[in-house]
């Protein structure tokens, strides 16, 4: 280990995610010296992450930071970073729905909460979105259950169900659900010569949905068929949306979502998706550089189903009549259901209910190290 600095960690998988979890305290206050230490952790900037804890994906170059709660409705505060793999960057503007499970799994195996039986309810302030999520986690002799029947697509086995809800992060970014007014604007994309209906959408965190026609997408797409036209499409739109938002240009939101009516298709991991049992079809575009996610960003899905629930919108009128809280999204590695209840008030929309499940495991924990220039410099 020679000369190496030990920082204490934890790598866990949430969802279809998986992430580096670390200790506040354990991290420079100062927070251009806490992301070099971040980077050197994961081996950020380089394609494969050789010299770091990364996996070279936008799904597992992520890091949750936890620290004591700075609200009295919170038992702790958690920060999520998205660590790019190809620039010396960490994106802080988004939460991680999927992680956000792992949050509460930490939270108990590291104390920060007191377990009891059958089920804790823990109460995480998420920084990025200023919110506080709950997470409902299984308990059964003093500790998280990691066995179980559910199952998640994107996920090998099942585990343990821990559910969350999102009801309480309404307009987490902008402070309104939605934002510009209406269901659905039109605005101009210089790059495709023409007008794009778009419907943006804030809970849990802010996302633009658009018809996949409009890009040239059919909504069944995989990773590995986005093109750079594609991307290029998808990024104006993107950035029109930020601009009439007065949100910064190359920030990671608002998420960029293509959605389309239901059909059959081949799933990324080999799963036969039939029409009848999904709601739309939704393809999610982001990190840096642009890619099509394998899964579904939780955060993203939880915006999708209210969105779809909204009369007007995008999503809505790509969706498959539903009736009850159930919804279910085909994403590229097969679906996502959620339950999800929004009704409308005084003509304003209201979100009663906005939960999914997921589960959650301790992989590793231990020290990583870092070369002593990372904090000399």
């Amino acid at each position: 280990m020679g000369r190496q600095i030990p920082i204490r960690c934890v790598i866990m998988r949430g969802g279809t995610s998986k992430g580096l979890f670390l200790r506040a305290n354990d991290l420079p206050s100062d927070p251009v010296k806490r992301d070099r230490v971040i980077l050197a952790l994961f081996g950020s900037p380089d394609p494969r992450q050789i010299d770091g804890l990364g996996g070279a994906d936008i799904l597992t170059s992520k890091v949750i930071i936890v620290g004591p709660p700075s609200r009295p409705d919170a038992d702790l505060d958690y920060t999520f970073g998205q660590v790019s793999i190809t620039e010396p960057f960490i994106d802080y503007d988004i939460n991680c729905g999927n992680l956000s499970a792992a949050v509460g799994v930490y939270a108990l195996e590291e104390g920060w909460v007191r377990a009891v039986e059958p089920v804790t309810r823990v109460r995480m302030h998420n920084t990025n979105t200023r919110s506080v999520l709950v997470a409902e986690v299984p308990v059964a002799d003093g500790v998280p259950q990691v066995e179980g029947e559910f199952a998640i697509d994107g996920v090998p086995g099942t585990g343990a169900e821990i559910v969350l809800d999102y009801t309480g992060s309404v307009g987490a970014s902008t402070g309104r659900l939605l934002p510009m007014g209406r269901p659905t604007e039109r605005i101009h994309v210089p790059i495709l010569d023409r007008m794009v209906p778009v419907s943006v959408v804030d809970i849990a965190n802010l996302c633009v949905f658009f018809p996949a026609e409009a890009v040239g997408l059919k909504g069944t797409e995989g990773p590995h068929d986005l093109t750079s036209d594609h991307a290029a499409a998808i990024v104006a739109i993107k950035t029109e949306v930020a601009r009439l938002l007065d949100l910064p240009r190359g920030g990671l939101i608002p998420i960029p979502i293509a959605v389309a009516p239901p059909r059959s298709y081949r799933a990324f991991t080999g799963k036969e998706v039939d029409a009848g049992e999904i709601h739309l079809l939704a393809r999610l575009i982001g990190g840096r550089p642009p890619v099509m996610h394998k899964t579904f960003a939780a955060t993203a899905a939880v915006c999708t189903a209210v969105a779809a629930a909204i009369p007007g919108s995008v999503p809505f009128e790509v969706c498959r009549s539903r009736s009850g809280e159930e919804f279910v999204i085909g994403h590229p590695s097969g679906t996502f259901p959620l339950r999800v209840r929004v009704v409308e008030r005084d003509e304003e929309w209201m979100v009663e209910r906005a939960a999914y499940s997921r589960t959650a495991r301790r992989l590793m924990e231990g020290y990583a190290f870092i070369r002593p220039s990372v904090l000399e410099e």
